[in-house]
């Protein structure tokens, strides 16, 4: 079994967990979203090194909707610069719903790029011309982050074309007002077209994780947006992201987020990973009931708050490499049998939920054929929090489920359970002083 299975049964067990939520409802003021299935629901996680987990179901189509919102904001600040689009759109928390009427005085600027009147300029800022029009180039900005060619759900499409009234109204309330850039009538249809590009979870969080990973999507190592730009948008979901919610969702949560009404709901820890949920069934704020409660405990049971000193993200696995099939240096073989390779992992430094998962995906990778004993080296570790101690007991108590031998050279006991000694520790969790001692007890060098 994967070591790094330990991140999908968390992702698992909490699709489990509220899958019988059934508070709330599909939005109906759109009606082609009123044929969803209420009850589709998936979890996806995707980390800095590509490494992808999901639960549920991740690969079910649905139109981001509202969550198309940063991603064309990032368009326009890398097209513009921060100066310009701020010009035209505000930066500030409206703490109001996502289709209030939230112009500031004097200058008739929406309060920021989440709100619809925000994202309808957004959209209207985006560069027209003959040979890139501005719809192909807004498709394929939200392509290149989700790292493969998206599409537009046509149905979806003209469902909010029938019934967008109140989003022309606001185009055309803007427009009065003096900063909308563009005819209202075309800002709104490519707006009610970005809206309706089609994804799926594992979509979503490849896309949230590109804002985390500065702008490059770990995926596919494209640099879709300048570094700075990936920054700016996060700091504008962080406060704006959850419309009218999202002071709480920051105090409770603790991740930049974005939510749309066709139940599709991100977040993004910033060097850490991208995490995406579907559920159709909505919250009175358009959000997504079941998205909410799984990312908000994930949160808490991952220590993902933003607001929490997390460890640092470079070199967390400082070694992979195999051991134990000579003598050491300067002794003589007991016999002429050739012992068993040992795979070898080192860590070192702080430990934390993001730094788990590397040691975690490191350790199934020294074992490319999943099998064979396996070390896991603590000696430059400096702490491990309660959440990653967790995951390493529980990645290594899977690969030893099958009577394969494993060892920790951790001397200060750090995933020993309290109160117990080295040798009362079970096979998964076997402490040695040093690594010598942890590959000579996997190859039966020692008694142990």
């Amino acid at each position: 079994m994967s070591a790094a299975d330990a991140v999908t049964e968390a992702l698992s067990e909490l699709h489990t967990r509220f899958t019988g939520l059934r508070d709330g409802r599909p939005a109906d003021y759109i009606p082609q979203l009123a044929r969803t299935d209420p009850d589709a629901f998936g979890l996806a996680l995707i980390s800095m090194d590509g490494h992808r987990y999901s639960a549920g179901d991740t690969g079910a189509p649905f139109t981001m909707q509202s969550v198309s919102k940063p991603f064309v904001y990032a368009l326009a600040l890398s097209a513009l610069g921060v100066d310009e689009v701020c010009r035209w759109v505000n930066a500030e928390p409206s703490g109001e719903a996502y289709n209030a009427i939230s112009l500031e005085p004097g200058t008739g600027r929406p309060d920021n790029a989440m709100v619809n009147a925000g994202a309808i300029i957004t959209t209207a800022l985006i560069p027209d011309t003959p040979d890139a029009p501005r719809f192909d180039r807004i498709l394929d900005c939200l392509s290149r982050f989700a790292g493969r060619r998206l599409d537009v759900d046509e149905q979806v499409y003209a469902s909010e074309a029938a019934t967008g009234d109140r989003n022309r109204a606001l185009a055309y309330l803007i427009r009065s007002a003096g900063p909308l850039p563009v005819d209202p009538v075309a800002a709104v249809e490519t707006y009610f077209r970005q809206c309706a590009v089609r994804v799926t979870a594992l979509d979503l969080a490849a896309m949230a994780a590109t804002l985390a990973h500065g702008g490059v999507n770990p995926l596919t190592g494209e640099a879709v947006v300048p570094e700075p730009v990936a920054a700016q948008v996060l700091a504008v979901m962080a406060t704006c992201g959850m419309y009218d919610a999202s002071g709480d969702w920051l105090l409770r949560v603790g991740l930049p987020a974005k939510s749309g009404v066709s139940g599709g709901l991100i977040a993004a820890g910033p060097a850490r990973f991208g995490l995406a949920t579907y559920s159709p069934r909505l919250d009175p704020s358009g959000t997504s009931v079941r998205g909410r409660a799984a990312l908000g405990a994930l949160s808490e049971r991952l220590g993902l708050h933003l607001m929490h000193n997390p460890a640092l993200a470079a070199s967390t696995v400082t070694l992979v490499t195999t051991a134990g099939d000579l003598p050491a240096a300067g002794t003589a073989p007991r016999d002429s049998v050739p012992r068993e390779r040992v795979a070898v992992v080192a860590a070192q430094g702080a430990i934390d939920f993001t730094a788990a998962e590397r040691v975690l995906y490191a350790l199934d990778e020294s074992r490319p054929r999943g099998t064979g004993p396996v070390v896991l080296d603590l000696l430059q570790v400096t702490g491990v929090d309660r959440v990653a101690r967790a995951m390493l007991r529980g990645g290594l108590g899977r690969i030893a489920a099958d009577g394969t031998r494993t060892a920790v050279a951790d001397p200060a006991g750090q995933l020993a359970p309290p109160g117990t000694g080295q040798r009362d520790a079970p096979m998964a969790l076997r402490c040695f002083a040093t690594r010598e001692q942890a590959v000579a007890w996997c190859t039966g060098d020692t008694a142990g």
